[in-house]
């Protein structure tokens, strides 16, 4: 049986982490303050204003807990798991005739994505926005497909604005549809289980097909049926999928959106627009609800799959290093948390720089700790810090690194844009040694045992 947001939800439900919301919310004024009020639990709006008998569900996963429920793990494994599961080979779709995102099919003068239930996110965000649609295109001249997040501005019946991020796979295959002059066929699915968001969301090498990726998270080949007005395959258990085209030198206003930075800019100016030619969905289609913005679960998506890269990347280039876990940390992906063993004084710097060059540019801020300190938890990464770093010596700053697109905060633009369109940003990157001294100095590391209290045998007896 193909995993799907109907299995998640009852998965969710049967492990205490959902809650149905059966009072009437309005997407426009109040769902997105639901969103990021609640982060412990699943929520499933029943009763969504001016959209009668539309479902949403969003925050699922809302947090790691969640995350560890859809991998069927601990939420302290799921880094490590994601690790374990794409080191095999990926896992070749399954075409079939139909399935159930068949149901319903609208074309034509029959297709308003504005029926959909989109909220707005952020007081200053320009409209309604589908954050949660995983763009599915395919390069015209490899024939390799990519599947990515992109927001989707809703800008009429039939037409959603589209931020594509310069020097990202949707964007360069984007670019030779514009240099053949033609429209790019676009498939959006909307709603599924999270695997494969959290595939979406991985940056691998160009051929790497993300459909397949999700097969090997999931460990069952994704169904794909085909659209109906392009050459596209798409997954046969999603809730709903547009289907359309980007023209190649159309532009109009689009933004600003609350991206996950936690800020409103990024990306906003003319931008692509997508002309939707068909929606293909279930009888009773579901709608995913996917608010953006720190700790929240556009984050969550994110954070999973990228430090799963990270922590391949270490793997590979530190030798015999003893990497325990890695996690990309403090609400945004721009910092990453690397736990491990250190052998040699300076060897936790070396490991530092290379978490902060790898596949990912985000990573502007790496810190290792060692296995006493919770990854997971800020406030305990934050507690080795300040009892276990000499700025002067455990703390140093690389100039001149490249950055990301996103972050507003590297300012520094060198050279003519690329060909592809892509501005050239310098940033600083900075390192932080929290780790105890390493194992060849075992009296100098034993100064740094962690305080035990006296009783802990006891204390389960005592409260009871």
């Amino acid at each position: 049986m193909a995993r799907d947001m109907r299995s998640w939800i009852k998965q969710l439900d049967e492990a205490g982490c959902l809650l149905k919301i059966p009072k009437e919310v309005d997407p426009v004024k109040n769902m997105s303050a639901v969103f990021y009020s609640i982060t412990d639990k699943a929520l499933l709006f029943e009763n969504v204003k001016g959209h009668p008998g539309w479902r949403v569900l969003g925050q699922a996963p809302g947090n790691m807990k969640m995350a560890g429920l859809a991998f069927d793990t601990d939420s302290s494994m799921v880094v490590r798991e994601y690790v374990r599961r794409t080191e095999k080979d990926t896992v070749p779709c399954e075409v079939v005739s139909g399935g159930p995102v068949k149901e319903i099919i609208r074309t034509g003068v029959d297709v308003d994505v504005q029926t959909l239930p989109t909220h707005i996110q952020g007081l200053r965000d320009a409209g309604r926005y589908i954050a949660s649609g995983l763009c599915i295109v395919k390069d015209p001249e490899t024939g390799l497909r990519n599947m990515c997040f992109h927001r989707l501005q809703v800008k009429g019946r039939n037409k959603l604005g589209i931020m594509m991020v310069p020097g990202r796979h949707t964007w360069l295959i984007y670019q030779k549809y514009r240099a053949l002059k033609q429209p790019m066929p676009i498939a959006i699915m909307i709603g599924h289980h999270p695997l494969y968001y959290m595939a979406a969301a991985y940056t691998g090498p160009m051929e790497l097909d993300e459909l397949e990726l999700a097969g090997a998270l999931l460990g069952e080949p994704v169904q794909t049926v085909c659209c109906e007005t392009c050459d596209l395959q798409v997954p046969a258990h999603a809730e709903i999928i547009l289907e359309g085209t980007i023209d190649p030198e159309l532009r109009e206003d689009e933004g600003p959106f609350s991206e996950f930075q936690g800020y409103y800019f990024g990306g906003s100016g003319q931008n692509p627009l997508v002309e939707i030619k068909a929606m293909t969905t279930r009888f009773d289609p579901i709608f995913k609800g996917l608010q953006n913005g720190p700790d929240v679960e556009g984050c969550i998506y994110h954070r999973v799959p990228m430090s799963a890269a990270v922590f391949k990347d270490l793997r590979n280039v530190t030798g015999h290093v003893e990497i325990k876990d890695v996690y990309c940390h403090w609400g945004t992906v721009f910092g990453v948390v690397v736990q491990m063993t250190p052998r040699f004084y300076g060897e936790a710097k070396n490991v530092l720089l290379a978490a902060i060059s790898g596949s990912y540019v985000h990573t502007k801020i790496a810190v290792a700790v060692d296995e006493d300190v919770d990854i997971y938890d800020a406030k305990d990464v934050a507690w080795a810090i300040t009892t276990r770093v000499d700025p002067e010596n455990d703390v140093a700053v690389i100039k001149g690194m490249r950055g990301h697109q996103m972050d507003e905060s590297v300012t520094g633009m060198v050279g003519p844009p690329l060909s592809t369109g892509v501005r050239q940003k310098l940033t600083s990157k900075m390192i932080i040694d929290a780790t105890k001294p390493p194992t060849t100095d075992p009296e100098r590391r034993d100064v740094y045992e962690r305080l035990t209290p006296v009783g802990l045998d006891d204390l389960e007896h005592i409260l009871s």
